[in-house]
């Protein structure tokens, strides 16, 4: 059986009062895929803004390979998020927009861009990356920050409401 990769042990958050997790306790082994449905405002998003480092849990601890990271910020994280905003930069191409974490991580210049291209292929987007996001559609835009995420090669892919 595989390690947990991921393990939220009793997380609990709450806003203004009202209690949106409450002890939530999850584990996910590598290579699985999981869903997490239910309605609006039941704490979906908050779990993976908790595990991507966006929001700390009031209560409880968020474990990665076994390793506590609740207090890491996301950039110290082996995950990327894709959220429902896309939170695309609007004043930078497509291909800068996904090689923007390869530059913060001083990658070289020829491995940005073999990463761009194959992130482009992946998500059929070739001959896209000069084009500005107000001059792609929202299901374009929605791949843009796929390829954006995935190029990082993050051992967990956080999407919310894909």
């Amino acid at each position: 059986m595989k390690n947990k990769l991921i393990d939220l042990v009793n997380i609990s958050k709450s806003y203004d009062g009202v209690t949106v997790l409450d002890e939530l306790n999850l584990y996910i082994r590598e290579n699985e895929f999981l869903t997490l449905l239910g309605p609006s405002g039941c704490g979906k998003t908050t779990t993976l803004r908790i595990l991507g480092g966006f929001e700390r849990p009031d209560h409880g601890n968020v474990f990665f390979n076994g390793n506590d990271i609740t207090g890491l910020p996301p950039n110290k994280r082996q995950l990327n998020t894709v959220f429902q905003k896309y939170a695309l930069f609007p004043h930078m191409s497509v291909a800068e927009n996904i090689s923007f974490g390869l530059k913060i991580k001083n990658k070289p210049q020829g491995y940005i861009d073999d990463k761009i291209r194959y992130a482009l292929k992946l998500v059929n987007m070739d001959g896209y990356e000069n084009r500005y996001p107000a001059a792609l559609s929202g299901g374009q835009q929605q791949r843009v920050a796929i390829a954006r995420a995935i190029v990082n090669e993050p051992k967990v892919l956080l999407l919310d409401e894909p």
